[in-house]
């Protein structure tokens, strides 16, 4: 007879992460803090997961939830927003030179600064998705909790420091609905779009599409917002739901988090961070100082965070969805694509 015991534990993990998440929530809200949320849910969990309490992430209901995003940005690609894409070449191009800058920075850090692994190193240093450079890192043999850490750092970093300075720098509210209410989208289009957010997330993971949950949704949605059919984005709640739980899945990173750990790993991560953050800032100038493009689109652009945490405050913000999440998905691509190839050449 199987044993239920480790399910119902497992279980009772889930249900006290979401207390958790809720709770931080709920605070957020009450206070009027930006990204309610998403940052609420996200420091609840970190600071219980620090706290040594048993937290779990959110499994495929998490992952479900990131098609919403997909979905947002698909619908906000419009005739004229395609039209629009050629313009930003020019700002696409120096995406490149920004991976390449900070390949060059990060890896050394890693590497001699706090003594991690050749594979370890590299991977933590490349700002790509965070499930495709574990996959990557553990396969050429380097620490995966590690990587887990060091990217679960720079992605917390990131998301809590930009909506500051977005407030202060742009005066954006953020704590703002991300759209519209339920109650004002044609409950034929909030059809369309879960059916393009669920069969687009399952047929992008049977090509093997990184990013699947996100990307293809995005895309299916964008071929049904270019016939017409959708005109809207989800709505608020929709959104709001899926800000909940990516900040969950941030924060559920540091469970069973040690005092070397946090010494080595989370310490790593935030010096990282910081260096990142001056070499975005850096590039974010340049962007601005040649008008390829205003001050908020680029600083969303440029910033080396989660691609579903940034495509959420820039949702709110009100920037250029086509213009942030191409700039990600490119980097995406590049670090996806070349990571690998240059890793080897590294260790010969």
């Amino acid at each position: 007879m199987i044993s239920l015991s480790p399910f119902r534990t497992f279980l009772g993990h889930r249900l006290l992460t979401f207390a958790i998440a809720a709770i931080g929530g709920a605070l957020f809200l009450f206070l009027h803090l930006p990204l309610p949320l998403l940052l609420g849910p996200m420091l609840a969990c970190l600071i219980a997961a620090l706290a040594g309490a048993p937290m779990a992430d959110a499994g495929r209901l998490g992952i479900l939830m990131r098609t919403i995003l997909g979905v947002a940005v698909g619908s906000s690609i419009t005739p004229e927003v395609l039209a629009g894409l050629p313009d930003i070449a020019a700002s696409l191009s120096v995406v490149p030179v920004f991976i390449g800058a900070i390949a060059l920075i990060g890896y050394p850090l890693l590497r001699r600064g706090f003594g991690f692994d050749h594979a370890t190193a590299w991977y933590g240093a490349m700002p790509g998705g965070l499930q495709d450079m574990l996959v990557f890192g553990e396969e050429a043999g380097g620490d995966v909790r590690a990587l887990s850490l060091i990217h679960a750092t720079r992605v917390l970093v990131i998301v809590t420091v930009a909506p500051l300075l977005m407030s202060i720098y742009w005066s954006v509210d953020l704590a703002q609905p991300p759209g519209q209410p339920f109650s004002a989208v044609a409950p034929l289009e909030i059809g369309l779009m879960a059916l393009c957010g669920l069969l687009g997330w399952k047929l992008a993971e049977r090509v093997n599409l990184f990013g699947a949950s996100i990307l293809g949704p995005m895309v299916l949605t964008m071929a049904v917002s270019l016939s017409g059919l959708i005109q809207h984005r989800p709505p608020a709640e929709m959104i709001q739901a899926a800000q909940f739980f990516i900040g969950i899945a941030v924060g559920s990173k540091y469970a069973g988090i040690t005092w070397r750990e946090l010494r080595l790993h989370v310490t790593a991560g935030l010096v990282y961070s910081l260096i990142l953050a001056i070499i975005s800032l850096g590039f974010i100038e340049i962007i601005v100082q040649l008008s390829l493009a205003p001050g908020l689109d680029a600083f969303l652009a440029f910033l080396p965070g989660g691609q579903a945490e940034m495509i959420v405050i820039a949702i709110i913000a009100g920037a250029d969805l086509a213009y942030v999440v191409s700039h990600h998905l490119l980097r995406v691509v590049i670090v996806i694509v070349l990571a690998p190839v240059v890793a080897r050449l590294f260790r010969r």
